[in-house]
């Protein structure tokens, strides 16, 4: 046998009795927002897991048969917490104890909101935002006490819609890249990398959107539940009223005619619905009124889930809002 043979065959054997490169981690998001901010995070290395697609109301579903095998095969767990999914709590307990939980209501650098209480928000049409750290600090170092400024307490807890501010969407990032990078360092720099990409990507897309809902602010509106107080901290806006509760549960009947009081007394010129809940609530509030209906859609309904999901998402926030509030051209 040859030099060359004997060579060539040592290099094929060293080939075939080489170990494996490790896969990624198997990773498990709870919401498409989330999800799509982890598979860019991922990028090219894997792709995590969804528990609850767009178009499941996130604040009171079940899981599949799926999602169960899923959570089962974790590595890592991402969700925002008990405070948006308690249903999801149980079953992460029972069926992924060993996993990574990442949590995101607990990452820190996050902005933290209070939840707003009852169907209207006096302290908020006016500007006044109690905005809090990921400890439970205002702005000014203060403790919250879990009153407004007109004396009505928040609910318990903070707002869990915490992806619906951009900048808290790139802290996300670097807070899955962290838990990735810890259990898959050989990839930690990839993890890292992509987290970096998607918070420059979603600062430029911020930007690009402030330019255009400028036209919108300073409108009054009313949404269908209050999902959306970051997105209106973060572009200047703030919602009059909410037509359901901060978890979406089906409105009373007095808090339907509380609300069409309100359009009426605080001249609104737009209430959302939103597209995973009964549009009809929407039409009985406006009927009779100069407001029109528009959509916002906190989790990208119809929107294929993945990476590009929330951009699309944001966007399509921005579109909704601008549609229905900016004045005529």
């Amino acid at each position: 046998m040859s030099i060359a043979s004997l060579l060539s065959g040592l290099a094929v054997a060293a080939a075939l009795t080489a170990a494996p490169a490790l896969a990624a981690p198997r990773v498990v998001s709870d919401i498409a927002p989330i999800h799509s901010i982890v598979a860019a995070v991922m990028g090219d290395l894997g792709a995590p897991d969804l528990l609850v697609p767009p178009g499941t109301p996130e604040h009171d579903a079940a899981l599949r048969p799926s999602d169960a095998a899923a959570l089962d095969a974790a590595d890592v767990v991402v969700w925002v917490g008990p405070g948006l999914t308690p249903w999801l709590e149980g079953p992460l307990d029972a069926l992924a104890p060993g996993a990574v939980r990442v949590t995101l209501l607990d990452a820190p650098g996050l902005r933290l909101l209070p939840r707003r209480s009852g169907g209207t928000f006096e302290a908020h049409v006016h500007g006044h935002e109690d905005e809090h750290d990921a400890q439970g600090h205002d702005a000014h170092g203060h403790d919250e006490h879990g009153h407004d400024e007109h004396g009505h307490e928040d609910e318990a807890g903070a707002d869990p819609h915490v992806w619906l501010d951009p900048e808290n969407a790139a802290v996300i990032a670097t807070t899955v890249a962290e838990a990735l990078a810890a259990a898959d360092p050989a990839n930690a720099a990839e993890y890292r990398a992509n987290a970096a990409a998607f918070g420059a990507e979603t600062a430029a897309l911020t930007a690009r959107l402030a330019t255009g809902l400028a036209a919108a602010q300073g409108r009054t509106f009313v949404v269908f539940h209050d999902a959306y107080r970051y997105f209106e901290h973060r572009f200047g806006f703030a919602a009059a009223g909410a037509i359901s509760a901060n978890d979406a549960a089906p409105p009373s009947a007095a808090r339907i005619a509380e609300i069409r009081a309100l359009v009426v007394d605080a001249g609104a010129i737009c209430v959302f619905s939103e597209p995973q809940f009964d549009q009809g609530l929407v039409a009985t509030v406006i009927e009779g009124t100069p407001a029109r209906a528009g959509v916002l859609d906190p989790l990208g309904v119809g929107v294929e889930p993945g990476p590009g999901l929330y951009p699309a998402l944001l966007a399509r926030l921005a579109g909704g809002m601008i549609g229905c509030l900016a004045p005529p051209a």
